[in-house]
């Protein structure tokens, strides 16, 4: 198998991968693409057709000013725009501004199929094969995030149901549920911005397993935010799934969330304990019947190509430590655990830069 050697591989070109390649490109490292002249390389590989990551596919009425988080790229700020902007609109051409302006040359569309170890060498290769070809690199950052692990949990029945069931990946305008009787299931903020759109047009019923602890944003300080991020990384450290943004940061009264409790919607019911062909049995025993069922139950992180690798712990997470690979060293999981936001994948993306540029340095007797 003829494999192109480069330095650093980045899979993933949302804002953890660009946030990777911006801080390689920064310390000397140049796209295997161009002519290298002694300097070490890297690619950046996106399994999208165009520049934007997940954004490019989020539903229409995601506006500028309903989005939770944005941060910066590194080195460009978000452009000035009307927060009814849909968001859609406005960061894909932002991401592709980066990836041009700081030369990033991502290479798409690549479907990457598997990572694995080139030999039994600690020091040796991981090979990243492709529908595009196969590159070796000395380390790989995984920047894949979550979109494309929309998670829809089991239940009794969920095949029998004679309505409509979608993600809210598959989410794209409220016309669609006009008239309808929509069980919206899920606590985190995209249930509660849907539950406030959907409910302008439609009955909707909003289900979670737990009943919502709400929570103001001036009582998430600093102090809860580092705790919250504490958790997560002592999760991730021992092996554990990640889990649930909510789960670590409780439920925010938003401005969307204000506006459905204003309306009188925003009304939580427990969750079903099985579905029928035309609707819900609900713990009491009633049928509550349905149209639609949105599953607003979160994502899952997009690792199925490090399968190889054999890292996944019995529990079903990976042993990382500041955004390492605690059992394969080449190996860097950006966007992952602690560093799923914004900010999060910025800071990630130069931390895991900062590391190889020093084992790179040691490796070559030189100055970090």
């Amino acid at each position: 198998m003829n494999a192109i050697l480069v330095d650093v591989a980045v899979i993933g070109a949302g804002q953890a991968g660009l946030s990777a390649g911006y801080h390689l490109q920064r310390r000397g490292f140049v796209p295997v693409t161009r002519e290298a002249n002694g300097h070490d390389t890297f690619v950046v590989l996106d399994a999208n057709a165009a520049a934007g990551g997940a954004w490019q596919h989020r539903w229409a009425s995601l506006r500028m000013a309903t989005v939770n988080g944005i941060h910066d790229l590194p080195g460009l700020p978000v452009p000035p725009a009307d927060p009814g902007a849909a968001s859609r609109d406005i960061l894909p051409p932002y991401f592709a501004e980066h990836e041009e302006r700081f030369s990033l040359d991502v290479q798409r569309p690549v479907d990457v199929r598997a990572v694995r170890r080139a030999d039994d060498a600690s020091d040796g290769r991981l090979l990243i094969e492709t529908d595009r070809g196969t590159w070796a690199a000395r380390y790989v950052i995984n920047a894949t995030g979550t979109w494309t692990r929309p998670f829809r949990p089991y239940y009794p029945g969920i095949d029998r149901f004679r309505g409509r069931q979608l993600h809210v990946a598959d989410y794209a305008t409220v016309d669609e549920f006009a008239g309808k009787r929509v069980v919206i299931v899920g606590a985190g903020v995209s249930a509660v911005q849907l539950l406030d759109e959907i409910s302008h047009v439609a009955e909707t019923f909003w289900m979670t397993r737990r009943e919502p602890q709400w929570i103001d944003e001036a009582d998430f300080d600093l102090a809860a935010r580092s705790a919250a991020i504490a958790g997560v990384e002592a999760r991730v450290r021992r092996g554990l799934p990640p889990g649930s943004v909510i789960s670590v940061t409780g439920m925010h009264w938003t401005p969307w969330a204000r506006a459905a409790h204003a309306r009188g919607v925003l009304v939580r019911h427990p969750m079903f304990t099985s579905i029928e062909e035309d609707g819900v049995r609900m713990p009491d025993g009633t049928l509550l019947a349905a149209d639609v069922i949105l599953w607003a139950t979160g994502f899952r992180p997009a690792v199925d190509h490090l399968a190889p690798l054999k890292l996944r712990t019995p529990a079903g997470g990976f042993r990382v430590a500041d955004s390492r690979s605690l059992d394969e060293p080449r190996l860097f999981l950006i966007g992952y655990g602690p560093s799923q936001s914004t900010v999060g994948a910025n800071r990630a993306g130069r931390a895991a830069v900062h590391r190889i540029v020093a084992e790179r340095a040691a490796a070559l007797g030189e100055a970090a």
